[in-house]
Parts: C-alpha cells; sequence; structure tokens
C-alpha cells in the first residue's frame, strides 16, 4: 500500500513537468480531427466556400468540403482577438488568417508574442512561427503571402489617440522565419497596406478623419520608404481620402481610393480608381468605381 501511495505520487508529480510545444515542432501526431460529437452540429461562416471556418464552441475548425469534414486548429479563439479589438468575436479579423487550398495560417498574440500558425498540408500538420516579440498591445493586423515562398506580415500597436507604431515582416522560406524591414517613419494609424512582390510593398495610412491619402511604397523590399504622389483632380479634392492596397493589372498597378469613414459623396460608396506606371511612385485618375462594379 505504501509503495502504490508513493508511486502514484511520483506518477502525478511528472505528469506536472509536461510543456508545451516548442516553436516549429508542433506534434504532427495530435488529433487533428474535430471529435463527432461536435461535427454535426459545425456549420461554416460562409456557406458558400469550400474552405471555411467556424468559431462554434469556442474553438477554431476548417472544413476543405463545405462543412463535411472538420480539422481543429490548434490555437485558442482568444489568442486570436488578443489586442485592440472590439468585435464580439463570431468572425475572424479581416485579414489576420489565410485560408486556401495549399495553405492555410493564422496570425496571433500571446504574452507579447506575435506568431503565425500554419499548415501545408491541410491540417494534417502544423508550424508555428515566431514574428517578434515583445509586441505592446497589437490594433491593425494583415498577413498574405503573393507566392509560394515570400509572404509578409503587417501589424501596429502601442497607439495613444491617432499615433502609433507600424511594423512591416517579410519571409522568403514560407513562413518559418520572418524578419522586419526598416521603418516608415509614419506614425498617423495605419489603414492598410501589402506586397506585390519581393521588391514592391505599400503603407497606406489614415483612420481618423483623413483629409487626402498618405500612401508610402518601397521599391526594393523595404529598406526605404516614399511616400507616393496621387494627383487627384480638384472635384475629387477631400473627396477620395484614404488609399487601399494597389493591385498589377497588365503592365500597370491600379489602386483603389476611398471615402474614408465620413464620405457622403454619392452615397459614400463610390471609389476613385488610379493607375501607375513607374512602380506606384505616381499616379493620376482614371474613372469613378461604383460599388457594384468589379473592381
Amino acid at each position: 500500500m505504501f509503495i502504490l501511495i508513493i508511486a502514484t505520487v511520483f506518477h502525478y508529480q511528472n505528469s506536472k513537468e509536461i510543456t508545451y510545444p516548442q516553436l516549429n515542432q508542433l506534434n504532427n501526431l495530435q488529433d487533428t480531427q474535430a471529435p463527432q460529437s461536435e461535427i454535426k452540429q459545425l456549420q461554416p461562416i460562409n456557406i458558400d466556400e469550400m474552405i471555411a471556418y467556424t468559431l462554434q464552441n469556442d474553438k477554431v475548425n476548417i472544413t476543405y468540403n463545405k462543412g463535411n469534414d472538420w480539422i481543429k486548429v490548434p490555437v485558442e479563439k482568444d489568442q486570436l482577438f488578443e489586442g485592440e479589438y472590439n468585435g464580439d468575436k463570431q468572425v475572424l479579423i479581416e485579414n489576420s488568417y489565410i485560408l486556401e487550398e495549399n495553405r492555410v495560417a493564422f496570425l496571433y498574440s500571446i504574452n507579447q508574442r506575435i506568431t503565425l500558425i500554419y499548415s501545408n498540408d491541410q491540417g494534417k500538420t502544423w508550424e508555428e512561427s515566431l514574428v517578434t516579440e515583445p509586441f505592446p498591445v497589437m490594433r491593425f493586423r494583415k498577413v498574405d503571402f503573393p507566392n509560394k515562398n515570400f509572404g509578409y506580415i503587417i501589424i501596429s500597436g502601442d497607439r495613444t489617440m491617432s499615433q502609433e507604431a507600424s511594423h512591416v515582416f517579410l519571409t522568403h522560406d514560407g513562413g518559418k522565419s520572418w524578419e522586419e524591414t526598416n521603418n516608415s517613419g509614419v506614425t498617423r494609424l495605419i489603414s492598410d497596406g501589402g506586397f506585390l512582390d519581393e521588391l514592391t510593398g505599400f503603407l497606406s495610412f489614415g483612420t481618423i478623419n483623413p483629409v487626402k491619402p498618405d500612401l508610402y511604397v518601397t521599391d526594393d523590399g523595404g529598406n526605404s520608404w516614399s511616400e507616393a504622389v496621387i494627383n487627384i483632380p480638384e472635384k475629387y479634392h477631400q473627396v477620395f481620402v484614404t488609399a487601399e492596397t494597389p493591385v498589377k493589372v497588365g503592365e500597370e498597378l491600379t489602386v483603389l481610393l476611398n471615402q474614408g469613414p465620413n464620405g457622403d459623396y454619392e452615397g459614400g460608396r463610390v471609389k476613385g480608381k488610379f493607375v501607375s506606371n513607374d512602380n506606384g511612385k505616381t499616379w493620376i485618375f482614371q474613372k469613378e468605381v461604383q460599388p457594384n462594379e468589379t473592381e
């Protein structure tokens, strides 16, 4: 009896010493299949999408077949909303995740560590990579991969009133490691941003009562940033005030300028389309874009 008690105590003490997996070393053998009792109840957020997610039961699950089968994502739901966030936690923060056939990824924060958890084999195995630490309360967040190996993460934090610090991180190995670019030097609140390729990237600033677009561009992978020149016709001064992320169409770049949070021109939803032929350094107006137009 005495021996049995000692053995029981010894087993309990050792079980308390189990540690969480280190970054890049999540257990490939973990059970990632959602329990059958939960599967029957789960409904995707976007029922028309083949690849979708759900946050039901305060857990994160993804599907590749419109909800017929579900895969559990090994991250706590609340960690995906950590930071400056005012929503109801019913849907994920826009641009904070990727759902694609060959890549799913979720950006989150825990204990001032900005982390990306991702899978390249439809949830069979998962990896985590540390983006940066320590990092203050995160506000803006965006992750994307323009190609297989190259990706970017844009985050902001440490906000005071209408000022904050924004940071850009790049990966060239599919998300395994991240390196911060040089800072743009702008302290206005960031509204959007992104990279078209390994060299060309943009940051758009101004979310509180903007009166003109504030778009910065890099053509050397973030080593240097400069303010883009946007030639806005007088008719649209203080109408089109916030730049979205530019895209490449054929041989030129295009960008949409929206009216910000207080726009009232034609109902506030009309945007201005501008084009650039010098890789985003200067922009000229092309046309108005109606809400129902293909952008």
